[in-house]
């Protein structure tokens, strides 16, 4: 983005930094397009890897990476996911993760439910992060349970094998079909509970429910909301505030009128 595309969001951007100093319960939920300035490509929604057509057999990318795709054609699966994998290998925290993890350290409460499985927000030092869709370097053995957190699928075989039993080993994300963790979801229902007085959507075109809901809710309680997304999404009519921008350039400019603020 040019600055006279962020000149031409000042007043948004004051606004919302106005809330950020003020807010004491912030909500990041975040999607593909944060991780696009980390060189990660979206998988929907402008510059979408998956928005014109289908994969290689001929199926929608949600069937390849789906459950039941995993039981009766794992190689297709595991195809994709070492393609998502490839991406995500030598990538590094942005601008934008880092700048969610510095607000972390200077407010009392800042929460990132992200459907993301790169692990870029821990890596940048957040610490409360819901990643509801796992995380695309941890492996768990269908046979004895086995686990291992590995850097790496490149030297592995597809479907990998269990270094303990031999079995095969499944991702530990969700796919397409699949239920959500329970775990994850218990700890995000208890910080909604709990309220937030700011809540962002941010590079996510929030196609599930699960993901457009919190905004929702938020709108309809008077909670500020916040949209940081080139394009338009089906949370858009409900946002407060919208910047039509990157996700590090946006950040970056709110972070700008925070410390001109302190």
């Amino acid at each position: 983005m040019t600055e006279i595309q962020i000149a031409d969001h000042a007043e948004t951007l004051d606004a919302v930094a106005r809330h950020l100093g003020a807010a004491r319960r912030i909500l990041f939920i975040t999607g593909a397009g944060i991780s696009a300035d980390s060189g990660l490509p979206t998988y929907r929604g402008i510059g979408g890897l998956y928005n014109s057509g289908l994969t290689e057999e001929g199926i929608r990318i949600e069937d390849a990476l789906s459950g039941d795709m995993l039981a009766i054609r794992p190689d297709i699966t595991w195809k994709y996911l070492a393609q998502i994998e490839h991406n995500c290998r030598d990538a590094g925290p942005n601008d934008a993760h880092r700048a969610i993890a510095r607000l972390e350290a200077d407010f009392a409460t800042v929460v990132v439910f992200t459907q993301n499985i790169d692990g870029l927000h821990q890596q940048a030092g957040s610490r409360r992060v819901i990643p509801i869709h796992g995380d695309v370097h941890r492996l768990r053995c269908e046979h004895c349970g086995n686990r291992e957190t590995v850097p790496s699928l490149e030297d592995r075989p597809l479907p990998p094998v269990c270094p303990r039993c031999e079995g095969e080993m499944r991702p530990e994300v969700v796919l397409f079909g699949e239920m959500l963790p329970e775990d994850e979801l218990g700890r995000f229902y208890d910080e909604l509970e709990k309220g937030f007085d700011l809540v962002f959507s941010i590079g996510t075109t929030s196609v599930f429910p699960y993901i457009a809901q919190p905004v929702v809710w938020a709108a309809r309680a008077g909670v500020p909301t916040v949209e940081i997304n080139p394009g338009d999404t089906r949370v858009t009519p409900y946002i407060t505030y919208k910047l039509a921008l990157g996700a590090a350039e946006a950040m970056n400019a709110l972070m700008e009128r925070l410390g001109a603020a302190a």
